[in-house]
Formats: C-alpha cells, structure tokens, sequence
C-alpha cells in the first residue's frame, strides 16, 4: 500500500488532473452503460459506474471519488432506472439510490482511510530516519566532543606536572588548580548538554555560567556579573572552548584582581565587529595587573591556558590592566 500511495501521489497533488480523472471516468462508465443497454438484462443501472467511482477514488482521491459517484448517481437515476428519462421517485427507486449511496460511500471511505493511514505511516517513517541520524550525528559529534575535552585536560596536567618538576612543594596546590579546572570544564559539558538549556539565547547562556562561576568561588553575594551579548549563534565546539576561556578569564578576576577586596563588578561583552569578526571582552574593577606583568614572557597556568584556548579559536587575546583589568579576544565568527 506505501508504494502504490507513491506512485499514485503525483496524481494527487495536482487538482486539475484529479477532477479530470474523475469527469473522465464518469464520462466513460456513462458511454459504456450506453453501449451495453441492449446486452444487459434490466435491473443493472450502475454496472459501470461502480469501476468508475473506485478507480477514480484509488487514483484521484476522495473528493474526486465523491465527484464521480455523485455524476455517476445522477446520470444512472436518469437514464437507466425506470421511468426513463426523468428523475422519478418512488419506494423502489429511492431503495437504488440507497443502496448505490451506500456502496459507493463505503468504497470511497475506505480509500480514504487507507491512503490516511499511508500518508501516517510514511510521515513517521520520515521522522523515525531523522530522529535516526539526528541522533547518530550528535552520537559521532559527542565523540568526537569527548576526545577534544580529554585533550584538554591531558594538556591541562601536562602544564601542572612541569610546574610541579620546577617546584615540587607546589603539588597540593597544583593538584587543586587541576581539579577546580576539570570541575569548570564537566561543568560546562553539561550545561551545553542539557536539552533544557540547548537553545538558550548566548546572553543567558553566559549569563548563567557567570552565575556558577560566582557561586562555585562563594562569590554571589558581593561581585556582580553583567553580560551584554549579541544574538550570534556559534558551533558546539566553539561555544565550548569561548566557554572555557570565559570561565578562566573570571576565575582570575575572582581569584586575583578582587584578591582583599569586599567585592566588585565582572562584565562581558560579546559583539560582532568589521562583518565576520566577534570580540569577546571580560572586564573587572579590581586590582588591575601588575605593573610587571608581561603577556609575552607570563608563563603562568592562567595564561598559558587563555593563550591556548584563544589559539583554539583563531583569535588573539590582548590583556590591559589600568582600572581593572580587561581580556580582549578577536575571533572569527
């Protein structure tokens, strides 16, 4: 029944050859009744017009089906129920029409039904396939997500295993830097995981990272985090590698630039700049960088690990440090 809805689809779909399937299968039952008036035996009015009404609602559908019954109806009540030629009603006749009204009816039903059943049946085959290879992509894309987050965290051990070779006392607290770090990035994982929060607006989304941010450091009630972000919409793997750079750039706002203080204020900007650039800056009124710091010869875990994650993304990270400090990153969009 699938294919043959297949085939007879075209068909369906095209209202003028419909109707006149319907006007031609009457058209042509009507000229074979005539043709068989003389060999028929009396009491055979619609003889050829039942093939007519199932043909056309098979092939056409049901209104042309209704179309050809009703012609096919009209034309045998005036031509070949008695009296002839005129639309007479009695008990017998109106018990012809009746029974013609039923069968056809039930013909044209039928078709009806089973054409909608086809037409269900492929519709949730068409979505059992998507739903199939939506969910076979996203599984290779999970892998593949999977591996680039391992890599992350092996390169993250890397650079604590060579601080701890420099300076062995610093173990416990590089093991704890570690550990803070692969919590953020599972943290993340989730979050963009999670269907419920997979299409939230980018502004909420850092948003609400800012806020985990600020509670994972015990930091919610005296530093206020504000985003203002541009409807840009990014890839998964971008998302979660800016994620990640976000998520240092605050933890070394939290950490350093608010370091004796009561509290302050964190802000992030993220908007397209010269048509296919976005700039993404994460500003604090801390203490701003030392006046030694130097971006080119800082071989700090914080920084090694922006000047990565800003690599990631083909983009170049510049640090000011007068009035707070500011991590400008420019990257394509």
């Amino acid at each position: 029944m699938h294919s043959i809805a297949e085939t007879v689809k075209p068909i369906r779909s095209n209202a003028f050859l419909r109707y006149g399937i319907a006007v031609a299968a009457f058209a042509t039952a009507l000229l074979l009744r005539f043709a068989l008036q003389e060999v028929l035996p009396p009491g055979f009015p619609y003889l050829t017009f039942f093939p007519a009404v199932i043909l056309t609602a098979f092939i056409a559908g049901t209104r042309p089906g209704i179309l050809c019954a009703t012609l096919s109806g009209i034309a045998a009540w005036y031509f070949f129920i008695p009296p002839f030629g005129v639309f007479g009603m009695d008990v017998q006749t109106a018990f012809a029409l009746g029974f013609y009204a039923f069968i056809v009816g039930v013909d044209i039903a039928l078709f009806h039904f089973m054409f909608k059943a086809a037409d269900q049946l492929r519709s949730e085959r068409e979505v059992t396939a998507r739903l199939y290879e939506r969910q076979r992509t996203m599984f290779q894309e999970l892998q593949h997500r999977v591996a680039n987050n391992m890599t992350v965290v092996a390169a993250l051990l890397n650079m604590q295993k060579r601080k701890v070779a420099a300076d062995p006392t610093t173990a416990s607290s590089a093991l704890d830097e570690a550990a803070k770090r692969i919590g953020i990035m599972s943290s993340i994982h989730r979050r963009l995981y999670d269907p419920a929060s997979a299409e939230l607006p980018i502004h909420q989304y850092f948003d609400e990272l800012g806020t985990d941010l600020l509670r994972a450091a015990k930091k919610q009630a005296n530093v206020r985090f504000t985003v203002d972000a541009a409807a840009v919409k990014l890839e998964m793997d971008r998302l979660m590698t800016l994620s990640l750079l976000v998520s240092e750039l605050v933890t070394n706002s939290l950490k350093h630039g608010f370091a004796g203080r009561p509290g302050g204020n964190i802000w992030l900007t993220l908007h397209p700049v010269d048509g296919a650039m976005l700039e993404l800056t994460v500003r604090d009124d801390g203490h701003g960088l030392p006046d030694d710091y130097d971006p080119l010869n800082n071989n700090g875990l914080g920084t090694l690990i922006t000047q990565a994650l800003s690599q990631q993304l083909n983009g170049t990270l510049h640090m000011e440090g007068q009035g707070g400090t500011t991590a400008r990153l420019l990257f394509p969009g």
